[in-house]
């Protein structure tokens, strides 16, 4: 379940530089918005006790951010966060954003994606996304997949190139002379963006299995042409691993039909974004999707799915994928491999129980439903044992 990170990803220089032996990390904690501030409280829990486990000070402060930022500053991603994130080791930040109706209420600017969440890839080039599907036969009675298409579980890995593309190119609206409204959005990478995402890409397949898959568009976009050479070019020096150019629409197909031909998978911004969220599917639920976002010299880890508006506050959101992006936290930013192990293993074991919360069970399933703290709970008491 682990080996996200690439050999030496943050640990040479090239990204983080972090020390394993430091004694103290400073981690911005940012609830976000919807269910935020109750999965982020089972992380702190959980961050609690890694702590009082290993002799580590976690120095932990939190910071506005999202719409409810807006709401009480006046701002999605106001300084005073901004400078907390600026000083904090590693961030860890909860799901964003409203209900579409509730969204009318913030300036289309300051709306939570655009006024917070791409401000703070920007700021601090958090270029490599990882997003793992990871399915144990244990828990996969979660999927809507069949058995026979499950096996013996599913683990890959989506690498999404995060500060590129359609995301953050030009954007232009405006009236043409005939009156018509339109709008241009360009879809920009250059050379250097794609080959050091190849490069985190080729380092992750390295440590795994050897095999990278490239999801592209060629045979339409000539991004993906550039793409395509640029990731040909970089593989020359990766030649222990093979690498496989699939069209993301027939990966998107394949995804259902059998995801365990997948390993390591990398891909530009918006395929990226679509087809995580379709791992998601595939494992039952984005709440079971943790993910982290590293650039050169920080990075954020957080849940993949969304702030779920319409169940805030009823303490039924299962906090696995944010607790998830903690065991990630641990082991890219920190260097506490053993550790983050033993959180999913925490994880996984509550599940194996038959324990589960009811937004990814229904009622009268053959499980023991349980709140939201009350599965942080759980995971905290089995990580006390291992």
């Amino acid at each position: 379940m682990l080996h996200y990170l690439p050999s030496k990803f943050p640990r040479n220089g090239n990204l983080l530089r972090q020390d394993s032996n430091m004694s103290t990390h400073k981690i911005a904690l940012l609830d976000g918005d919807g269910i935020g501030p109750e999965i982020m409280a089972e992380a702190v829990k959980i961050l609690n006790l890694v702590a009082e486990r290993n002799q580590v000070d976690f120095e932990l402060e939190s910071g506005a951010f999202g719409a409810t930022a807006y709401f009480s500053h006046g701002n999605s991603f106001p300084d005073e966060t901004k400078a907390l994130c600026d000083s904090a080791d590693a961030i860890l930040k909860g799901p964003i954003g409203l209900s579409h109706e509730d969204s009318k209420k913030i300036p289309v600017d300051m709306q939570p994606e655009r006024g917070a969440l791409l401000p703070l890839r920007r700021r601090y080039d958090t270029f490599a996304n990882f997003r793992p599907v990871y399915l144990p036969k244990d828990i996969a009675h979660f999927s809507p997949l069949k058995a026979e298409v499950i096996g013996d579980g599913i683990d890959f890995i989506i690498i999404r190139e995060l500060v590129g593309g359609l995301y953050f190119g030009n954007k232009e609206t405006g009236v043409t002379e005939s009156g018509k409204r339109f709008v241009t959005e360009s879809l920009e990478y250059d050379e250097d963006q794609i080959a050091r995402i190849a490069r985190v890409a080729f380092e992750t397949a390295q440590k795994r299995q050897g095999v990278l898959h490239n999801i592209h568009k060629s045979n339409v976009l000539k991004s993906s042409v550039l793409w395509n050479e640029v990731m040909e070019e970089v593989g020359r020096d990766f030649p222990d691993v093979q690498i496989k150019h699939i069209l993301v629409d027939a990966a998107a197909t394949y995804l259902c039909l059998n995801p365990g031909q997948f390993d390591v998978m990398v891909m530009e911004n918006m395929f990226g974004d679509i087809l995580s969220d379709q791992g998601g599917g595939i494992l039952g639920s984005l709440g079971l999707m943790p993910s982290a976002c590293m650039g050169p010299d920080k990075a954020y880890y957080e849940p993949s799915h969304g702030s779920a508006p319409d169940i805030a506050g009823q303490k039924i959101a299962n906090p696995y994928s944010m607790i998830g992006s903690v065991a990630m936290m641990l082991e890219m930013s920190f260097g506490m491999d053993s550790e983050a192990r033993n959180v999913w293993q925490a994880m996984q074991s509550v599940f194996a129980q038959g324990f589960s919360t009811p937004d990814l069970s229904k009622p009268g399933s053959d499980v023991k439903m349980i709140s939201t703290d009350g599965f942080g709970d759980l995971v905290a008491e089995e990580l006390s044992k291992l």
